[in-house]
């Protein structure tokens, strides 16, 4: 098992030991050390309404990512039918129209959770959300020129991942695995998502070392099983076996990459992509996958409702938090075939439980740009 992933299930470890030690002895989150800092109730009148907008719930990060809001739901008491779901189907402009639809049925009294699906998105999104004076964190996507400092409490803040590193870690793999040489095809999201920008440039900047091995080609599947495996049989048709291993922008893409590639009797090519989904870490552990990433969404999808929600309530006031609490990055790593039996065991098999009032515990430090 990778130094990394041990460091990752000692604080993932800490955490559970850190809150069971807490229930225990009768305390609340108020004890845990770095835990939730304000004072006030964690009630207040107006009990705002609870939304998460995304892309769909096929997808397993995103089934996961909900499943974490329904959760942070539950344990405000509440039954996890409260949280409303958004559904976009991946439309930027159903993002829109149905979180301003949520705005006007709830008066602006709610809190959101949110990818806005691609990156122009997310302004009006925000711009909505504040001349409701309602609340919205979000996630993955926006503009480098959107800040949630520049909208006082009611752009509460926004998490990413920076898929750079990680997605040239990943390709590094993938081309040792290559032996150095041959051709790569790039699956990947969505054209205007920002991972989806910056797992390319991962996968660009790795093949800087790698001179025996040529980008064939990269087109973007946006995110979909079928669009991938289609893509990926558009590739084969082209390419041939020219074609030498692949770099998924996701684990859901790579789903229909394997079926492509069985269709046509290729066994064995090296694969690799990102999410973390249990079926991917399957996947890695029996050798059809060489790895994937994780960005644990069993904690981000909770802890960004959790956010908007004590915004919208008054137990924080998010103009006051410094610029790493307004715009932070998740935690991140790579799964292998080395760490995959113990990473399964701790996060696919017993999903962690978290502290939804200890509000930047896995984070990572602020975005940072160009």
């Amino acid at each position: 098992m990778t130094t990394f992933i041990k460091d990752f299930i000692a604080q993932e470890t800490l955490n559970r030991r850190r809150l069971l030690l807490a229930g225990a002895a009768g305390l609340g989150a108020m004890t845990v050390p770095g835990a939730f800092r304000y004072d006030r109730a964690l009630a207040a009148p107006g009990d705002p309404a609870l939304a998460w907008s995304y892309r769909d719930r096929v997808d397993t990060y995103w089934n996961s990512i909900v499943y974490s809001g329904e959760t942070f739901v539950q344990s405000l008491g509440k039954p996890k039918s409260d949280l409303v779901n958004l559904v976009n189907g991946g439309s930027s402009e159903k993002s829109l129209s149905d979180i301003k639809s949520f705005l006007a049925k709830s008066n602006g009294n709610c809190a959101i959770a949110c990818d806005p699906n691609d990156s122009p998105n997310a302004r009006p999104v925000v711009e909505a959300v504040r001349a409701a004076n309602a609340y919205i964190s979000t996630m993955w996507n926006k503009t480098d020129d959107l800040h949630p400092w520049d909208f006082g409490d009611n752009y509460v803040c926004h998490m990413t991942w920076s898929s750079v590193k990680p997605a040239e870690d990943a390709a590094r793999i993938l081309c040792k695995a290559m032996g150095g040489k041959g051709g790569i095809v790039h699956v990947g999201g969505i054209a205007a998502n920002q991972p989806a920008i910056e797992r390319l440039q991962g996968l660009k900047n790795a093949l800087q070392d790698f001179p025996d091995i040529e980008l064939l080609d990269a087109q973007p599947a946006d995110w979909d099983t079928t669009k991938a495996a289609a893509l990926m049989s558009a590739f084969l048709t082209r390419y041939g076996d020219q074609i030498t291993g692949v770099h998924c922008g996701s684990d859901q893409m790579a789903y229909g990459v394997i079926e492509a590639l069985r269709a046509e009797g290729i066994e064995g090519m090296p694969i690799v992509c990102c999410d973390g989904s249990p079926e991917a870490v399957n996947a890695v552990l029996d050798g059809r996958l060489l790895v994937t990433g994780f960005g644990n969404p069993y904690w981000s999808g909770g802890i960004l409702l959790s956010l908007a929600y004590h915004a919208a309530i008054g137990t924080f006031k998010p103009s006051e938090e410094p610029n790493e609490h307004r715009e932070f990055y998740g935690p991140a790593i790579l799964i292998t075939q080395d760490d995959a039996a113990e990473f399964k065991a701790n996060f696919v098999d017993s999903i962690p439980t978290y502290d939804w009032n200890d509000f930047w515990n896995l984070s990572t430090g602020q975005i940072r740009y160009g």
